[in-house]
C-alpha cells in the first residue's frame, strides 16, 4: 500500500483511457488491470460531443476508481490552469495531472510553463501530479512550488521506449526519497514497467501500451503483474552488480585428488 496525501492505495499501475477500441473493452481492461486510478483527458470529452461525453463519463463514474482529470494539449500555464478548473467542475476532484507541453515533435513538457502552472494551481487547492521530465533541477522547483507527487517520463509520450535514462530516475529516487513518484510516459512492455519499479518507483502510469495491444484486458493484467513483483523485488532487496565473479557454491567439502610426489610416480 502506498499514500498520496491521506489517500491509501493498493494497486501501483494507474491506467489511461484514451484510444481504446470500445467502452466495453476499456472497462475489462480496467477491471483486470487492478487499478484504482485512471486519467481522463478534458479536452477528450470535449471533442466527442456533448452526448458521447456525457455517456462516457457516465460509464466512468460507475467504476470503483477514483479519476484523475489531466490537461493534455496544453501549450500555456494559462491554458492549463482553464482546463484544470474546468475539469475540477466537470469531475468534481480537486486531483489535476498538470501537463504542459512545450514541443511538439517530443511532448516534452515545457518546465517554465509547468512551475508557473503548479504554483497557481497549488494556490487554488489542487492537489497537482507534474507529468515532467528527469530532471532533478525542474524536479526541486516543482516540490518547492507546493506539488506532492512527481511523475518523471520514461521516454516520450506514446514512444514504447521504456526506461532511456534510468540513471537520471535512479537519481530522483534517491534525491527524494519521500516523495511519490510515478514513471508517466514511454512504458511499452511489463518489462519496462518492472524496471521502474524496481529502481523504487511507487508507481507507473500508461496507456497506448495497454489500449494499442491485441488483446487490451490481457495487456493490463500482464502489467499488473509486473508492477507487483517489481515492487516485491525491490522491497526483498536486489542484487547489486559487482564487477567481479563471486562462486555461489562454497568451497568447503570440494571434492580433489590429492597431489603427486616424486616417490609416487
Amino acid at each position: 500500500m502506498w499514500s498520496i496525501g491521506d489517500i491509501k492505495i493498493n494497486s501501483r499501475l494507474l491506467l489511461g483511457t484514451s484510444r481504446f477500441p470500445s467502452p466495453l473493452i476499456l472497462q475489462q481492461s480496467i477491471a483486470r488491470s487492478g487499478t484504482e486510478i485512471i486519467t481522463v483527458s478534458l479536452r477528450r470529452e470535449s471533442a466527442m460531443g456533448p452526448r458521447d461525453g456525457q455517456r462516457f463519463w457516465e460509464q466512468i463514474k460507475d467504476l470503483p476508481v477514483r479519476v484523475l482529470p489531466n490537461t493534455a494539449g496544453c501549450y500555456s500555464a494559462q491554458e492549463a490552469v482553464t482546463t484544470a478548473h474546468m475539469a475540477r467542475d466537470l469531475f468534481a476532484t480537486n486531483w489535476i495531472k498538470l501537463e504542459v507541453i512545450g514541443d511538439d515533435y517530443t511532448l516534452q513538457p515545457d518546465p517554465f510553463g509547468l512551475v508557473e502552472a503548479a504554483k497557481q494551481l497549488v494556490k487554488d487547492g489542487f492537489e497537482v501530479f507534474p507529468y515532467t521530465t528527469d530532471d532533478l533541477i525542474v524536479a526541486q522547483r516543482l516540490l518547492d512550488a507546493g506539488c506532492r507527487v512527481l511523475m518523471p517520463w520514461a521516454a516520450p509520450i506514446g514512444s514504447g521506449m521504456g526506461l532511456t535514462n534510468p540513471r537520471a530516475l535512479e537519481l530522483l529516487r534517491s534525491r527524494f526519497p519521500q516523495v511519490p513518484l510515478i514513471v508517466d510516459a514511454g512504458i511499452g512492455r511489463p518489462s519496462h514497467a518492472m524496471a521502474a519499479m524496481e529502481l523504487g518507483y511507487d508507481a507507473v502510469l500508461l496507456n497506448t501500451a495497454v489500449s494499442s495491444a491485441d488483446d487490451p484486458p490481457a495487456m493490463a493484467a500482464a502489467f499488473a503483474a509486473a508492477v507487483a513483483f517489481g515492487r516485491q523485488g525491490f522491497e526483498a532487496g536486489l542484487m547489486d552488480p559487482r564487477s567481479f565473479a563471486v562462486a555461489s557454491t562454497p568451497m568447503i567439502g570440494r571434492a580433489f585428488a590429492p597431489a603427486t610426489t616424486s616417490e609416487d610416480e
